[in-house]
């Protein structure tokens, strides 16, 4: 059997010292040693595959290289698991493992989560959730390094750092698309009224329209929920057997599931897509946006970013390489993305 191979091997094998080796692959070779240097460790243990015992790093370390994750239900969701992965992306990079627990949606099990998690030594804690919410944030992660990904601390004094969309960023700029086209008969089913994301949406749409000095039919404007069968059914309302003049030329959606209702109902009333009505979503939810005929045009959910931004900031937090003369921040907003496909197209004449 081969001798597996250790630190001294790399050093030797990288022409470094075995302290250079020890300093790289944990993390402090910034500052301490060059960058050709780091280089070449990084690839004499890849070469020798040799990786640090991570029992020996935690017991010189005092930490444990774990990072827990709680999530309300992200992890039985088809929509936000993303966050999770990105987060993993980062922490695997930075020789980190996570360890996720899933709530599903029951916040009385929020508190033994957390503390299940501290139990078990982890350097630091996430909060993650389907859609972006306000959270009463378990006492258990103000104890450790924290951050929260897709939810904001609810208290009047938040303590926690928190990284979310820029929702009123993302209305914004899926409205001036629209108006870029020429549309000015624009309605927008805006989601479920309670949802923190929906009047964010609404905020950028009325924005958007302001700065086109062009005027909201505010009775155009209906929150609706966030289901197929809502969009089916408000458009159905808003446009069957009225004057063709005096319909919208485009319908923008706080969702894609919205997006779908909307096309079917135009397809019901003979209605061409984009040529006759423009539809927009929001989300660019995987396996449906891309896939309906035609492609939706549609604002992408940062997802995958916010998972890494919320665990780069964390970790940062954990190793301790935050500056410590800035002022901490509270929140991070990561912008959406236009996604152009062919469900929008100039306003009819």
């Amino acid at each position: 059997m081969n001798r597996k191979a250790t630190a001294l091997d790399v050093a030797k094998r990288a022409g470094v010292s075995r302290s250079a080796v020890s300093l790289v692959l944990n993390g402090r070779g910034d500052g301490n040693v060059a960058k050709e240097s780091q280089d070449r460790i990084r690839l004499a243990a890849q070469e020798l595959n040799y990786s640090p015992n991570a029992i020996a790093l935690s017991l010189r370390n005092q930490r444990s290289r774990v990072i827990g994750i709680v999530s309300d239900e992200v992890v039985v969701s088809p929509f936000d698991g993303n966050i999770i992965g990105g987060a993993d992306d980062v922490a695997r990079s930075r020789g980190f493992v996570t360890v996720v627990m899933d709530t599903e949606r029951d916040a009385a099990r929020d508190a033994s989560a957390i503390e299940t998690l501290l139990d078990r030594q982890v350097d630091g804690l996430m909060y993650v959730t389907v859609g972006l919410k306000p959270l009463d944030v378990p006492p258990g992660m103000q104890r450790v390094p924290s951050v929260l990904a897709n939810c904001y601390d609810s208290r009047t004094d938040p303590q926690i750092h928190h990284v979310i969309p820029d929702e009123v960023s993302g209305g914004r700029e899926a409205t001036e698309h629209l108006l870029q086209h020429g549309h000015r008969d624009i309605a927008l089913l805006a989601g479920a009224e309670e949802d923190p994301a929906a009047p964010l949406r609404v905020q950028g749409f009325r924005e958007a329209f302001a700065g086109a000095g062009a005027n909201v039919r505010e009775d155009w404007i209906k929150h609706a929920g966030w289901d197929i069968n809502d969009g089916f059914n408000w458009t159905m309302r808003l446009l069957d057997g009225v004057n063709p003049a005096e319909r919208p030329t485009a319908i923008m959606c706080a969702n894609d599931r919205l997006a779908i209702g909307v096309a079917l109902a135009a397809a019901r009333l003979g209605l061409s897509i984009p040529a006759d009505l423009s539809i927009m979503g929001y989300d660019d939810e995987h396996r449906i946006a891309g896939t309906m005929v035609p492609a939706l045009t549609t604002m992408a959910l940062p997802l995958r970013e916010i998972g890494r931004a919320a665990m780069t900031s964390l970790l940062d937090s954990v190793e301790g390489s935050t500056s410590t003369t800035a002022a901490p921040t509270l929140e991070t907003m990561v912008p959406c993305r236009l996604v152009l496909r062919e469900s929008t197209g100039p306003a009819p004449r």
